[in-house]
């Protein structure tokens, strides 16, 4: 049976709309590394700095293992590697630690030999030993990892071969799994083995055999890094230094990149209203489409959205043009399936939310429901305030009286673990941040036992367990057009349910000053990638 995402340690999960809760204790490696920020201005020469912008906190969980943080995860792909990393764009899988991509995905063992001379930051050399320990962390049922979610339903083990081979055996024939190999960063087993450890990694400690050494941790302020000299993979630095600092809010972050003064040379989470203004002060804009979107979380528990009608009606209330329009300014879509038009997976859903106020109204009539009160929890994602008023006034129109209650991302879902009432979410996901393929998207939100299903109250209806079923069964499909069709009609049921679904697909903004820097490629999730990057 297909493992699900855990619930994880809520500073684990958290991803979008800004800085979280502050670290907790710092160890004594951290403590040494946190004696104030390094400047921000480029130093001249050969020790030049890249200064990026990231619009998301530095300060959720650097485990590999268990982040769902955009700027650690981000950070990671500069610091670790996996047995196959992937393309930041076309997610394509590389040679990263391993030699070669097996030759047969449709196997049920691949089998890597590690990468001549790779090394970890501390000097000590990548070694099978270190594959493994990284794997059964993740496959071990009694660690909750994020990452077990990804492997655990498709891979048995991974075992050593000798020092630089391993073996994966697969449960099934499971192509999909070789991009995924890149959520498996390989960590030095002689680091994070002793104990504390991983705490430390969830605080910030980060050594990996990557490009880029971590320098300097600090939390809520920005994190510096280090071209790696012994490094001898395909993905060669092209800085000798980086600094990313960590800016939530939009004006200072927009500053920072923009005007006489810029101190950065590359932000993402760009705002949209400011894109005209950047492009005409010189700056290269642009965007990446992909799953970003503002979904709709429902608690089931709570009367009367358990009835699906009333789920539904609410969603075809809400004009959707009007909020491509005023709030995202044309950079998004309305949703037409859960995932994507540009997910290879992609099918118009049978049941699509048109803007349609009198099927709304029908609906709710039909459930019985009058004089509706509701109270949108909702974060305080730049981006997810901005359309919070589309919803309210769509929902006012059809005789709901709605009231709109932002508030910081930790108090949001610190209300959720803490299993508090509530009766409707609007927040922000993306899942691409893992992948492209469907049936990962589909099991990062849907299942019996991860987060969101624990959330929404909706696993025990019997409509959840049937799709559960059919979930997994598409997950051991082994004809690719068999399983596409799968995932498509389970993916209907996902949105005639409208339990978790997405009002709006949006596209994520990325400006850089092109006079400074060539090979970047706006993501379509949050973060950047630097890794084929260079200095003009």
């Amino acid at each position: 049976m297909t493992r699900d995402v855990p619930a994880l340690h809520r500073r684990s999960f958290l991803k979008y709309g800004g800085a979280l809760g502050a670290a907790a204790a710092l160890s004594p490696w951290l403590t040494a590394c946190s004696t104030g920020p390094e400047s921000t201005n480029d130093t001249g020469g050969g020790d030049r700095t890249l200064t990026a912008v990231i619009g998301y906190g530095n300060d959720g969980s650097w485990d590999p293992t268990q982040t769902a943080s955009a700027f650690c995860m981000a950070a990671n792909h500069h610091i670790y590697e996996g047995l196959l990393d992937t393309d930041p764009i076309s997610r394509d899988p590389y040679p990263a630690l391993a030699t070669r991509v097996p030759a047969d995905p449709n196997a049920t063992t691949w089998r890597f030999t590690l990468r001549p001379g790779a090394r970890f930051h501390d000097g000590k050399p990548v070694t099978a030993d270190d594959v493994v320990f990284v794997y059964d962390r993740i496959l071990d049922p009694g660690t909750r990892t994020l990452a077990q979610g990804f492997f655990a339903s498709w891979l048995q083990e991974v075992r050593k071969v000798d020092a630089q081979n391993v073996e994966l055996v697969l449960k099934f024939p499971f192509p999909d799994g070789l991009s995924r190999l890149t959520l498996a960063k390989i960590m030095p087993k002689h680091v994070f083995s002793r104990p504390g450890a991983w705490d430390d990694a969830i605080r910030g400690k980060a050594v990996g055999s990557g490009p880029y050494r971590q320098t300097a941790h600090h939390p809520k302020s920005n994190t510096t890094f280090e071209a790696f000299a012994d490094y001898n993979g395909p993905r060669r630095p092209a800085f000798r230094k980086m600094n990313w600092l960590t800016i939530v809010d939009a004006a200072p972050r927009v500053a920072k990149i923009s005007g006489a003064d810029a101190g950065a040379q590359i932000a993402d989470n760009i705002p949209y209203a400011t894109v005209s203004r950047l492009t005409q002060g010189g700056l290269s804009v642009a965007g990446g489409a992909g799953m970003n979107n503002l979904f709709l979380m429902f608690n089931t528990a709570h009367k009367p959205f358990d009835d699906v009608r009333v789920r539904q009606a609410l969603h075809y209330a809400i004009d959707t043009g009007k909020m491509v329009e005023v709030a995202l300014k044309g950079h998004g879509r309305p949703s037409s399936s859960f995932l994507n038009e540009g997910n290879p997976s992609y099918r118009r859903a049978k049941t699509v939310y048109g803007y349609d106020p009198a099927r709304a109204r029908a609906l709710l009539r039909a459930a019985g429901v009058e004089n509706l009160k509701i109270d949108i929890l909702a974060v305080n994602v730049s981006w997810i305030v901005d359309c919070l008023p589309t919803v309210k006034a769509s929902w006012d129109a059809i005789g709901a009286r709605t009231t709109l209650s932002p508030q910081e991302t930790t108090a949001v879902f610190t209300k959720m673990d803490q299993k508090q009432d509530y009766q409707v979410v609007a927040a922000a996901s993306n899942p691409n941040q893992f992948g492209l393929d469907a049936d990962l998207i589909m099991h990062y939100n849907y299942g019996p036992a991860n987060l969101w299903m624990q959330y929404t109250r909706w696993a025990d209806d019997p409509v959840a367990r049937q799709l559960f079923k059919d979930m997994d069964r598409a997950t051991r499909e082994p004809d690719p057009d068999r399983k596409k069709a799968m995932v498509q009609d389970y993916i209907d049921v996902v949105a005639e349910q409208a339990v978790l679904y997405p009002v709006v697909h949006n596209e994520l903004m990325t400006a850089w000053d092109p006079k400074e820097l060539i090979g970047i490629r706006a993501q379509p999730y949050p973060g950047i990638n630097l890794l084929q990057a260079k200095w003009v």
